[in-house]
């Protein structure tokens, strides 16, 4: 049984323990112990020994903190920034400027929503090409006035609509890839939950890269990759693809492509944000009294070297 069917059942057995107890005839009943049992069994259990799946589950819970939860609880005075200065504003990418500790820094980082109708505005957290130019437009500003950037990625992916496609959605993903590479001021990523595709990529090439504990990162979603490779049309053989993909946090340190896990609560971040985001502060507090004491082309080499380690393993 993975965590989402644990979920399910202890959802189904507190609902009917609390039916039993507001029935005055079954307020002495055993059924009442022997279900609590139950429930507690399964909590305790739930979260331990945690498959790649149930990491996936977890990433892409939309009670889970976005980008404006960290903001607020990471940063002050967040002036938010709008539009790519070509065509439009896209609302899956949030970008702007804060200070973290007195020093003033650009955020930028995807956006989900936590219901539908926010979701549709956000396209769910995909960016389309305007979204990923508006990135490039603050990194170049950040650059201009020597402000580290932070990025925050959650992302299935990059926007897969024609109109991505018509206004050169691959090009502006190369852009941003170019434009990290040679940046001459800090880069911090954070992989907050869902980092799918060159979507997620197009944010995260920086100089020190920390990952939810329960997040993911992947070249694409468990379901393309089942698609892909098995004709998994039925999604049959999702589990076993995020198995094989080596998509959590714990590979992904294993392989040295991040740098360092940011531990989260019992079932996830949202149990106790707090807990994490005193993480994320002591990470970026000591990053950027690193980071900034380095010169512009120390940073770039810094960079480089990382990402030609990681090409290295594979190949």
């Amino acid at each position: 049984m993975n965590l989402k069917e644990k979920e399910i059942k202890i959802e189904e057995l507190e609902k009917k323990l609390s039916i039993i107890k507001n029935d005055e005839a079954y307020k002495d009943h055993l059924d009442i112990n022997r279900i609590e049992e139950t429930i507690n069994a399964y909590k305790k259990t739930a979260y331990q020994s945690l498959s790649a799946y149930d990491h996936v589950y977890l990433a892409r819970k939309t009670e889970r903190p976005h980008i404006h939860d960290y903001i607020d609880n990471l940063f002050d005075d967040f002036f938010e920034m709008h539009g790519d200065r070509y065509f439009k504003d896209d609302q899956a990418i949030v970008g702007g400027i804060a200070y973290f500790h007195h020093i003033p820094v650009t955020i930028i980082g995807h956006q989900k929503a936590r219901n539908l109708q926010d979701n549709m505005k956000c396209q769910f957290g995909m960016a389309s090409p305007e979204g990923y130019r508006k990135a490039i437009r603050l990194m170049k500003q950040a650059e201009k006035f020597h402000r580290p950037v932070i990025t925050f990625i959650d992302t299935p992916g990059a926007y897969p609509g024609i109109h991505a496609e018509e206004n050169g959605i691959g090009e502006a993903i190369g852009q941003s890839l170019m434009m990290m590479s040679s940046l001459k001021v800090p880069i911090i990523v954070f992989v907050a939950g869902e980092g799918g595709s060159g979507g997620a990529l197009a944010l995260s090439i920086g100089n020190y890269i920390a990952m939810m504990e329960n997040a993911v990162y992947s070249v694409l979603s468990p379901e393309g990759f089942s698609s892909i490779l098995w004709k998994d049309v039925k999604g049959e053989r999702i589990e076993e693809a995020c198995e094989v993909m080596k998509l959590t946090a714990s590979h992904l340190l294993e392989y040295s492509i991040i740098d360092e896990i940011i531990p989260e609560a019992p079932g996830g971040i949202q149990n106790n944000p707090a807990y994490s985001y005193r993480k994320m502060r002591n990470i970026l507090f000591d990053q950027l009294e690193r980071l900034t004491r380095l010169s512009e082309n120390q940073l770039i080499n810094e960079r480089y070297k990382k990402y030609r380690k990681i090409g290295e393993i594979y190949e």
